[in-house]
């Protein structure tokens, strides 16, 4: 076949109307995607076009067939950890992909590896390592299917410029500006009063790319650091304690990222001591409240979003089971949902695995999970392809 004849074939594609691309586009996957971007200018920059990722997105959240979580593991054969996706509409749950830590390269600050995921959206982790007095504390935004690694600048609070604090940070997307925001919730320690002590709250937006302060957002009470985020109906939340009539109390501390305000959500009434083994998670479209003492776990899932009276128990789990467990072994905490509703639980061993909340089943997952493991809701997107980021090959 002659070049003239070759070039006769592959023009009428490339010049097809952008309607028609977009409309062939999105139904590839994301890999097929990518290689697109090397066939000419014209596709290239129309995938990189932020209408088009954005509209590519919206598809596949509305997919059926998307039905993907998230897990992160530990290799057992040479202790990495990775990242791996499964598919839910499968009796085997079968893996669909899996990536490496991105921070695996022999060259880079040891303290990238101690990494955590404090959130996930739209296809985006976001990874932070500010727990320490390092010098090289960092936020990363990642999308490992278009493998791009983007670190944020510092931000405004930190050991150097304010001295020691506790810091709990979110990640999620505001639907009014649609754009992503990290929110960063901190108490700085120095004159720490727990009646008294208002957190500092800075604010991160992907598409300005800089931090900002927001100077009394925050109500009197400190975040558990060790708890997870949870984005929701467009607002982050975490469990926080303070103080009433000389008390100290449990809520839910929700941050709607389009009205940039904070409100309290009242947790269910519970015996004993207010809980540090406390969780919220995204349960349906709405939340559930995880709660661990000596012997159980307990979970509240709140029926209706926002609405206290419809918190609902929903099971005292024991913490030991012989006949599944095993002697050794016992749940150490809940990581999250599948879709069908079953919760997932971690054992002290690193086995993940789940419980029907209707029937009581248990399902060993035959996955293994470490100290660092989540458990979210996934969708694969081509976020963060227009932005010039920094990979694991350059970083």
């Amino acid at each position: 076949m002659s070049d003239n004849t070759t070039t006769n074939l592959i023009i009428p594609w490339v010049s097809l109307p952008d309607e028609i691309l977009t409309n062939i586009f999105v139904f590839l996957p994301i890999k097929s995607i990518i290689i697109c971007t090397s066939v000419s200018k014209a596709w290239k920059s129309l995938i990189k076009n932020p209408t088009f990722i954005s509209t590519h997105l919206h598809h596949s959240l509305n997919k059926n067939k998307n039905q993907i979580l998230l897990f992160i593991g530990l290799c057992s054969e040479n202790q990495k950890e990775f990242y791996a996706l499964h598919n839910e509409d499968d009796a085997d749950f079968t893996e669909h992909a899996r990536f490496d830590y991105p921070f695996h390269a022999p060259d880079l600050d040891p303290h990238n590896r101690k990494c955590i995921v404090v959130g996930t959206c739209n296809g985006l982790l976001f990874l932070s390592n500010f727990f320490h007095a390092a010098p090289n504390n960092g936020f990363w935004l990642w999308n490992p299917c278009v493998g791009k690694l983007l670190k944020l600048p510092s931000p405004n609070v930190t050991y150097a410029t304010h001295g020691a604090f506790r810091g709990s940070s979110g990640f999620g997307f505001d639907p009014k500006t649609k754009d992503y925001k990290v929110v960063r919730v901190v108490t700085l320690l120095e004159n720490f009063d727990l009646g008294k002590t208002r957190p500092q709250v800075e604010i991160y937006t992907l598409s300005t790319g800089q931090w900002r302060m927001r100077t009394g957002l925050a109500p009197i009470c400190v975040l558990l650091r060790s708890g997870p985020q949870t984005f929701i109906n467009g607002a982050l939340h975490w469990v926080a304690f303070g103080v009433s009539d000389n008390n100290l109390r449990n809520f839910v501390l929700a941050f709607d990222l389009g009205d940039e305000v904070f409100h309290e959500i009242l947790l269910p009434e519970f015996p004993g001591h207010m809980g540090l083994m406390s969780s919220v998670s995204v349960y349906r479209n709405s939340i559930a409240f995880f709660r661990k003492d000596n012997d159980f776990l307990h979970m509240w899932a709140m029926k209706e979003y926002g609405v206290v009276s419809s918190w609902t128990k929903v099971f005292s789990l024991p913490l030991f089971n012989l006949d599944f467990f095993g002697a050794s072994d016992s749940i150490q905490r809940a990581l999250g949902f599948r879709r069908n509703g079953e919760v997932i639980l971690k054992l002290d061993g690193g086995r993940l695995i789940s419980l029907d909340l209707k029937t009581g089943e248990i399902k060993d997952l035959r996955i293994m999970g470490h100290k660092k493991t989540i458990v979210d809701y996934y969708v694969e997107s081509l976020v963060l392809l227009d932005k010039s980021a920094i990979s694991e090959d350059t970083y």
